[in-house]
């Protein structure tokens, strides 16, 4: 199955060049159809021409993005190296009550060629 989603140029950029193999999302309904295997189409907000095309090598699944930002490695989730990733940023893109609800996941990523 292949999955839509968009993202900003940052992470759109990093997930191109192989140095973000981890895309952060709330595990909502949408989430959790993505399963293992499956790709997903990805879309620059910034530039919509510009697309990716990734696999799902595994899914991340917490209660918490705070649960999340302690065990994965924070590169591999687009942080810079030597940074502690504050997990309140998510607050930017997921109320606390969203987070609450549905949890997060970690989609663990390979682009296609």
């Amino acid at each position: 199955m292949i999955h839509k989603m968009k993202l900003q140029g940052d992470p759109f950029q990093k997930i191109t060049e192989g140095s973000k193999t981890i895309e952060l999302r709330l595990y909502d309904e949408k989430r959790q159809l993505v399963q293992v295997g499956d790709r997903i189409e990805f879309t620059n907000l910034e530039d919509p021409s510009q697309k990716l095309l990734a696999e799902v090598l595994r899914l991340h699944i917490y209660d918490t993005f705070e649960e999340m930002f302690r065990t994965l490695p924070a590169v591999a989730m687009g942080f810079s190296p030597g940074e502690t990733p504050d997990p309140k940023i998510m607050e930017n893109y997921y109320s606390p009550e969203e987070q609450a609800t549905y949890g997060a996941v970690g989609i663990e990523l390979s682009v296609v060629k």
